[in-house]
């Protein structure tokens, strides 16, 4: 049995995941053939509910019991998005076998690279990685080795990949999700919430192993461990360029000097919001941007007026507003309603501005889709759809499947993924068949000669 961290409160666990795994029936469950346990709820982790790290001291011991443990490590973290400023981790746990789970408290220190150093060549169990890495990174921490349970529960044709799903459809265990959107910076944690924290990793080394006998049961391990070094070799994203223009309902905006409007607004809602560590959205939403850029007011009486800007902050920090308005105003040098881009138009256009561009796809399609539904995976991941578009648009001077195969590459794709699939897509850039004939538009009714 796994033991006790030093730090593990009094509170036992109800009953230990194998014995209760020993005690069910067992129910069939949809998209499998074979048995799964019955679901059982999973409320009390089996080693209890483990006290929060916030001590350099409480930091090395467990450290010492990672680095001490064996097999892959279990990892999750919890933000506050929607509260707090930023997308970094408030909680950050991990379980392993040999060492038990231990919650950290980051905030307290600066970085947590003494426990990515205790965990240098182990593999990592993540789910969804791409939505904890980023804060991961943050904190110092990066895996050597990584196992994505979301992306394997995907690449195995699951019809659940959310966390509690895959949990009860491969191992019977219910596993409750009402804290996930809680605020995470609350100090001191609830004891529930904890609770839930630990809960989250503690059966991913189970769940790790059901998904791998699927993956080699399907011929797919090789899909997945490709995938999952993709996502180390990315790294970080680079930070956004011009992130304001990611404000929603943004496409309202037609004219420049009001994009320049939104674009101050953002901006110093991004510094205010920084300075007071709380969610931009919290001091005013997006709509309230848009709404004031497009109304353009000339007073605080008017700017409060204006239909649509509210927030908890639209009043007090008027004034505030109000000034990067006037600031808009003034520029000379407005931006771009458009970036320029690389990326193909939307496939609704093609017909009309590259016929054979648009026949591709057209014929590429099909063939893509059909093929993901005989390997049992979603379309999108045996290939990002962008990809699809832009050797569509653009296709290779050669357009033979090693052509095909080259440009796939150079847009990143995977090695299994341009095997499968550059054949079908040569083969269709080779052989389009004919776009639908274009409907004729329908004659405008002659007005009527009677009279009401």
């Amino acid at each position: 049995m796994t033991p006790q961290n030093s730090e593990t409160s009094t509170a036992g666990a109800n009953r230990t995941t194998a014995e209760a795994a020993d005690t069910t029936a067992h129910i069939t469950v949809e998209g499998f053939d074979s048995l799964v346990p019955e679901v059982i709820d999973l409320d009390i982790p089996r080693d209890g509910v483990p006290l929060v790290i916030e001590t350099q001291s409480g930091l090395e011991r467990c450290a010492a019991a990672l680095a001490a443990g064996h097999g892959p490590a279990g990892v999750d973290a919890e933000r506050a998005s929607g509260f707090r400023y930023g997308q970094r981790a408030f909680l950050v746990q991990i379980r392993r076998e040999g060492s038990g789970t231990w919650l950290i408290d980051p905030e307290p220190f600066g970085d947590l690279s003494i426990i990515n150093d205790a965990l240098r060549g182990v593999e990592w169990i993540l789910h969804a990685a791409s939505q904890d890495l980023p804060c991961l990174s943050e904190l110092g921490m990066w895996p050597d080795k990584l196992f994505d349970t979301e992306l394997a529960a995907r690449l195995a044709g699951l019809p659940r990949v959310g966390l509690a799903a895959v949990i009860e459809q491969l191992l019977g265990f219910g596993l409750a999700k009402e804290h996930s959107a809680a605020d995470w910076s609350t100090r001191p944690l609830p004891e529930p919430w904890l609770r839930y924290a630990a809960l989250d990793v503690e059966v991913l080394t189970e769940l790790r192993e059901e998904l791998i006998e699927l993956l080699v049961a399907d011929e797919k391990l090789e899909y997945a461990e490709q995938e999952f070094a993709a996502i180390l070799e990315a790294g970080q994203a680079p930070p956004r360029v011009d992130p304001w223009r990611k404000t929603s309902g943004l496409h309202q905006i037609r004219d420049r000097r009001q994009l320049a409007a939104v674009r101050e607004l953002w901006l110093e809602r991004d510094s205010l919001a920084q300075k007071r560590d709380v969610a931009p959205g919290r001091l005013i939403p997006d709509s309230a941007l848009v709404a004031a850029a497009k109304a353009m007011p000339s007073t605080v009486p008017q700017l409060l007026g204006t239909k649509g800007f509210h927030g908890r902050a639209a009043q007090r920090e008027a004034p505030r507003w109000l000034r990067c308005i006037g600031v808009a105003r003034a520029l000379e040098d407005l931006p771009p309603l458009h970036l320029p881009t690389n990326a193909p138009p939307p496939p609704r256009v093609w017909a009309d501005r590259d016929p054979e561009a648009a026949a591709r796809l057209a014929t590429a399609r099909p063939k893509l889709q059909a093929k993901a539904e005989e390997l049992n995976l979603p379309v999108e991941n045996l290939l990002t759809p962008d990809y699809l578009r832009r050797v569509a648009w653009r296709p290779p001077a050669e357009c033979s499947e090693e052509g095909v195969a080259e440009e796939l590459a150079n847009l990143g794709a995977r090695q299994w993924q341009i095997e499968i699939t550059a054949p079908l897509i040569a083969e269709a850039f080779l052989h389009p068949e004919p776009l639908p004939a274009k409907e004729p538009k329908a004659a405008a009714e002659a007005p009527s000669d009677s009279t009401a």
